[in-house]
């Protein structure tokens, strides 16, 4: 009977093993997904960063990056673990988990809150940035970044085209007369924008406001998913590990 159940334990043992090495093998591969999203959202959109006062956004990206990089590294330290059968390393490895669940779980609630209170965020700063730091001595970020959110949006002004005749470079002989930058024309030309006739310039209800909001909305959606997700899936992870802890310890040596 004693034999049945040391036999009964090692073949639990042998199972735990394989089902944490499998486990750590898709959760290598999920950190490398996290970490490129964390990389995309900063590299990519990185000009819209600059119109945002609030750093949440950013943070939860970079938080993302250096989940997935521990995460990467604890997968690998997860592998030796099970196959080493080493309690001390699985005790790291369970530690590391947990530590990489609440980072990942803090982006996923950053992202949240920084979801609800975007609207009113983006109402009380975009137009004042871009009115009065348009065009401005090292305000050259976000210059480009006006510029780039006004063509591949295709919109112009904070709320509409008329913010602009608050803009402090419009006002200045440096605007050689423009009504409104070059880049809220719909072809792109020297002084272009001297002419705001719809025809010529991008009138969208709602203005850049709006476009930025929903493109922001749905990455921060991506961001808080993945947080979230990732972090649910290693909660199995960390039972697999305190499981075969057990198991290993009820072991002879």
């Amino acid at each position: 009977m004693g034999e049945y159940n040391e036999k009964k334990e090692t073949c639990g043992t042998i199972c735990l093993k394989y089902l944490l090495f499998t486990f750590n093998f898709f959760f290598w591969l999920a950190g490398l997904a996290v970490m490129a999203v964390g990389i995309w959202t900063l590299v990519q959109k990185s000009d819209y960063i600059s119109l945002l006062p609030s750093s949440m956004y950013a943070a939860t990206a970079y938080i993302l990056v250096i989940a997935g990089a521990v995460v990467m590294v604890t997968g690998f330290l997860g592998c030796c673990a099970t196959f080493k059968e080493r309690k001390s390393l699985l005790k790291v490895y369970f530690i590391l988990l947990l530590c990489i669940f609440i980072l990942e779980i803090l982006a996923g609630i950053l992202a949240y809150i920084y979801y609800q209170q975007l609207n009113d965020e983006l109402k009380q700063s975009l137009k004042n940035t871009m009115t009065m730091k348009y065009k401005q001595p090292g305000e050259d970020r976000v210059t480009n970044a006006v510029d780039k959110l006004q063509q591949e949006f295709k919109c112009c002004g904070s709320n509409n085209s008329q913010d602009w005749r608050e803009s402090v470079w419009i006002k200045s002989p440096e605007s050689e007369g423009r009504l409104v930058p070059d880049s809220c024309c719909k072809t792109v030309t020297t002084r272009c924008g001297l002419r705001e006739h719809p025809s010529n310039i991008y009138r969208v209800e709602g203005g850049c406001i709006t476009k930025l909001e929903t493109f922001i909305r749905s990455h921060l959606l991506i961001i808080g998913a993945v947080g979230l997700g990732i972090g649910f899936v290693q909660v199995f992870g960390m039972i697999f590990t305190c499981c075969l802890y057990k198991s290993l310890k009820s072991e002879p040596y």
